[in-house]
């Protein structure tokens, strides 16, 4: 079986010196939180719309194993999912759903945990398939499941940035918290950005975030970087009743202006591209952190 990991592993390291030729490398975010119940999901599809409008291209990626938030922000059901492209029934533009403002989303499925169980050739096209998403995407948004599980960790192992998010509540903060301490431990202590979503003001965001800062500096020795703050808005609830972005519904309230802030923070941190390695290196390093966890 170890044999087996080895092929796969030389299989990704050979496509990316055949993909060196590709112009661009896309920017892979994972978007996480302590606990559930936090607006994450929704935060990630309002992200994209903003940066979509600011000309950038976002595919968006529902890792939330097992639950499909996504596509109910957007109303959207897609027809197919991940698994489709491991297995060779579709290529990954056929599982790609159109979403707002040309947004696409990809519906995870159980799809990457079953990577392992490729032989070389069903593995080969899978990663063939990858590259070519660098393709499509500036930025790709991958929509974790929350907590302090092996999925949350291994997507944030391998992303190029992390975004945190939390909400003012005690026990998200702690859960924030216990995160950030487990990333910590696992080597992740720098790109780890914190959105306080569900603020009365920025004041509140602000001691949020500061409190946050201060307990990781103290007892973990870390400093993360504060990408802002989300208030609480009626608009944001009119549009979950409507199955949209809030962005979309309501364009110039006040939360939409929020998103609209954050996805400025976004686009001046990604200045020096040089560190945006691609889908298929986050795939690459995916699969050592799946094996290094498995032998």
């Amino acid at each position: 079986m170890m044999d087996q990991a080895e092929k796969l592993r030389k299989i990704v390291s050979e496509q990316l010196e055949q993909d060196t030729r590709q112009t661009r490398n896309s920017r892979v975010i994972t978007i996480t939180s302590g606990k559930g119940g936090v607006g994450k999901t929704n935060f990630t599809a309002n992200l994209a719309i903003q940066l979509q409008r600011a000309n950038k291209k976002v595919v968006i990626i529902d890792a939330d194993l097992g639950l499909a938030n996504i596509e109910v922000v957007f109303g959207i059901v897609p027809q197919f999912n991940l698994s489709d492209v491991i297995y060779g029934r579709k290529t990954i533009t056929e599982v790609m759903t159109p979403g707002p403002l040309g947004i696409n989303f990809i519906s995870g499925g159980s799809g990457i945990q079953d990577i392992i169980n490729l032989n070389n050739n069903q593995f080969s096209n899978f990663i063939n398939n990858l590259n070519q998403l660098d393709q499509f995407a500036d930025i790709i948004l991958i929509d974790t499941g929350a907590g302090l599980t092996d999925s949350v960790l291994n997507f944030s192992k391998a992303a190029d940035e992390i975004i945190l998010v939390t909400t003012p509540e005690p026990t998200s903060v702690t859960d924030a918290y216990s995160l950030i301490k487990v990333l910590c431990k696992n080597g992740l202590t720098q790109n780890i950005k914190v959105l306080v979503n569900r603020v009365d003001d920025e004041d509140e965001g602000i001691e949020i975030f500061n409190k946050l800062y201060r307990v990781s500096k103290k007892f973990l020795n870390i400093e993360i970087n504060e990408l802002g703050c989300i208030p609480y808005d009626r608009a944001l609830v009119k549009s979950v009743k409507l199955q949209e972005p809030v962005c979309i519904s309501f364009p110039n309230s006040e939360v939409s202006r929020a998103f609209r802030k954050i996805s400025y923070k976004i686009t001046e941190y990604s200045a020096d591209e040089t560190t945006n390695s691609g889908f298929t290196s986050f795939v690459k390093r995916f699969m050592n952190i799946f094996d290094r966890n498995n032998y």
